[in-house]
């Protein structure tokens, strides 16, 4: 790629959140999730302007005084160009909290209970024409104003949040080359119908308004493919991965996302860490399970407790002898749906723990917190982690968790993961419905043979560390180049 063409990063969230710290002075923290780490390296290498909404009062404050202009700022050694795009607020609410979530998350993790939701009203035909339609619009705004004077500059947006934004930006710019990475799973055309057709009409015309669409792994891209010539009816290669519309090509990839376990280990082997591991040797049983999530409906956390339950009932001589640490971060909580979930959660450990518990064990140690570090100690002592997932983009907990383990812990892996596209073979693979599986699959785990968790856990180290968030951005470099090169000759 041409070291002066532009590049232009969009997101919803970007890398830098501001707020205001207990004395009242204006503070940054990094920006939350797995997209920061794997394009800071990118960033630091080549430059780029990151572009993404103002989501707190102190990110607006922050854009008013900037005139709508980048920032600089410098977050763990990388220095960002950030620009944050300010929303009307009330937009952005029904952008975020009625479309994006939970609509469009909920179709594509497959989680309506379609006899009860959605419903689709003027409630929801207005939140999609004034939010989620009106933020893709100030987003475009921004970008195409800041690549004005740029030739041929390259746009890399990202994620569910931004589908009708590229549309928008080829209209004005026909130059630009757009490519658009979807982090989650992207589900089978049956699904789509629950949107009405003009909505579901935008968001493919505004996908397909690139050059190239990366998803994480192979199933996504043929769902993808699928979708476009059954709800769309057009023509698709599906031996190249390409969409064939309006006298152009999308190119169709899988791009798996890797870990940066140089600072997984790096944390590991931290003071701060080590702390948190003494705590935990100091109170371990013979086992510990393990499970790390945000607490969202599509993490399946339920069914997982109910398997541990049935393995307490079916197999009584591993009580008191094994604990399950559960690390939830709280996750959109004003979001009714979450909200009740999260006291379900909540409901049925109490449960577990009475039915199981003793005076000095407590089967579930529920912790509802975000804290990394805490969370690296955890992963270092797992005999087992479950992620039982009901679909997932990637899920990097899979990855992360065995990189710095060292107990050979086994890892129970939805078939529903997008990381179990990679990791299956050496995971232990479970139906995240079949609550009696899991429960069997728990019983398998605690014991194994150290041999067999020996060899899993040490081809699982492998993989992940095969790739990284510099091998999944050189391939989409990769692939830019080469689609550059087929329009030039075109």
């Amino acid at each position: 790629m041409s070291a002066d063409r532009r590049l232009v990063i969009v997101s919803n969230r970007g890398p830098a959140e501001f707020h205001r710290a207990d004395g009242g002075q204006r503070a940054v923290r990094r920006g939350g999730g797995g997209l920061v780490t794997a394009l800071s390296g990118l960033v630091a290498h080549r430059g780029a302007l990151w572009i993404a909404s103002a989501m707190t009062d102190e990110d607006i404050a922050v854009s008013r005084e900037a005139g709508a202009r980048p920032v600089t700022q410098e977050i763990d050694g990388v220095t960002y160009e950030v620009l944050l795009v300010e929303s009307d607020p009330g937009a952005y609410d029904q952008f975020y909290n009625v479309i994006a979530n939970p609509i469009l998350w909920f179709i594509q993790h497959y989680l309506w209970d379609l006899s009860n939701a959605p419903d689709i009203r003027q409630e929801e035909a207005d939140a999609w024409d004034h939010g989620y339609e009106a933020v893709n619009s100030d987003i475009a705004a921004a970008v195409l104003a800041a690549v004005e004077e740029d030739a041929e500059p390259l746009v890399m947006l990202h994620d569910y949040h931004l589908y009708t934004c590229p549309a928008r930006i080829r209209e004005a710019r026909p130059d630009v080359f757009l490519h658009h990475f979807v982090h989650i799973p992207w589900s089978q055309p049956d699904s789509w119908r629950i949107l009405p057709g003009r909505m579901r009409e935008r968001i493919y015309r505004g996908l397909l308004a690139n050059d190239i669409i990366g998803f994480h792994t192979t199933a996504y891209c043929r769902n993808f493919l699928h979708c476009c010539r059954d709800l769309m009816e057009l023509e698709v290669d599906h031996e190249a991965g390409a969409v064939l519309h309006s006298g152009r090509q999308t190119w169709v990839r899988a791009y798996p996302l890797g870990i940066d376990a140089g600072r997984l280990e790096r944390a590991a082997a931290s003071t701060e860490v080590a702390e948190y591991e003494a705590e935990l040797l100091r109170r371990r049983r013979d086992h510990l399970i393990l499970r790390v999530d945000r607490a969202d409906l599509s993490k399946n956390v339920l069914r997982g407790f109910t398997a541990f339950d049935t393995f307490l009932q079916q197999h009584p001589e591993f009580r008191e002898r094994v604990t399950f640490i559960a690390h939830l971060q709280p996750s959109r909580t004003d979001i009714p749906e979450y909200a009740e979930y999260l006291e379900r959660i909540e409901a049925l450990v109490a449960v577990v723990n009475h039915r199981h518990g003793t005076t000095d064990w407590m089967p579930i140690d529920l912790r509802i917190y975000e804290n990394f570090p805490e969370a690296v100690a955890r992963y270092k002592h797992f005999d087992l982690l479950i992620v039982n997932s009901l679909f997932d983009g990637m899920n990097l907990v899979a990855k992360e968790a065995p990189a710095v383990n060292t107990r050979d812990g086994v890892v129970m892996l939805s078939e529903n993961t997008g990381a179990h596209e990679e990791l299956g073979d050496c995971t232990l693979s479970v139906n995240p419905f079949d609550i009696q599986e899991q429960a069997d699959t728990i019983f398998r785990a605690l014991t194994m043979d150290a041999e067999e968790r020996a060899l899993r856990a040490t081809r699982l180290r492998e993989i992940v560390h095969e790739r990284d968030p510099g091998v999944w951005i050189d391939e989409q470099l990769a692939d830019i180049r080469a689609k550059r090169d087929v329009q030039a000759t075109a």
